[in-house]
């Protein structure tokens, strides 16, 4: 059977120039975007989320399985039980509990730059959280039993577009990945067959914000590229 197929939608005709420019217009717009980690507890509109979720939702992906889903959290009660379970991972991580930290000296002396601890008052305080899960299976129908393809690469895209989307509406973000994050799973009445990914954080940022020295130094054209 031959799938029916449609028109590529159509670009808009640009010359050399504006193309030039648009690319130097969004580059100049991403880089302002830093991972927040303190958020003022401003509401914002459900509309917003929506949107963005909407832009990730068209993301490329494996065989267009589409195999993400966002469970968008605001509930107060669900907010506090996410942080509680977060913040003991996060303590076994950094050894605050009296144990050895999971984590290698390597691995902590990378993250001391940035002043991060097991402490994520975060996560109750900004208005919206999305745990971002992949879907093992499912495909398009969602039956929870067809393979899905490429699920980290496609849903690694779509986390990239639903932070660039919510960029652009003018919120601040962050990416928390606590590990291992089976809680997620649980509390967000999710399948099986869906593996957490990370949960984004999104809202205003807190007037005591800040964005560590270390996270504005970037890598240089000449080192994140090649030509060939």
């Amino acid at each position: 059977m031959t799938e029916k197929h449609h028109a590529f939608p159509p670009l808009p005709e640009l010359s050399d120039a504006e193309r030039i420019a648009r690319a130097e217009q969004t580059y100049e717009h991403l880089k302002t975007r830093h991972s927040c980690r303190d958020f003022a507890d401003t509401p914002v509109p459900r509309a917003v989320i929506e949107n963005a979720i909407l832009a990730a939702g068209t993301a490329p992906n494996g065989a267009n399985h589409q195999p993400w889903h966002f469970a968008v959290i605001s509930s107060p009660e669900k907010k506090r039980a996410i942080r509680e379970a977060a913040e003991a991972e996060e303590r076994k991580f950094y050894g605050e509990d009296g144990d050895k930290p999971k984590a290698s000296d390597e691995w902590l002396d990378a993250l001391a730059p940035i002043g991060t601890d097991a402490s994520k008052p975060y996560l109750e305080t900004a208005p919206w959280l999305i745990a971002c899960f992949a879907q093992r299976t499912g495909g398009i129908e969602e039956d929870g039993e067809t393979q899905n393809y490429y699920v980290n690469e496609s849903v690694g895209i779509a986390c990239g577009m639903l932070i660039t989307a919510l960029h652009s509406a003018g919120l601040a973000t962050l990416t928390h990945t606590p590990s291992p994050m089976g809680f997620l799973r649980d509390l967000c009445g999710r399948p099986k067959n869906e593996k957490p990914l990370m949960i984004i954080v999104a809202g205003l940022p807190g007037e005591n914000a800040t964005v560590p020295d270390h996270a504005i130094r970037k890598k240089p054209l000449s080192q994140i590229a090649s030509w060939l």
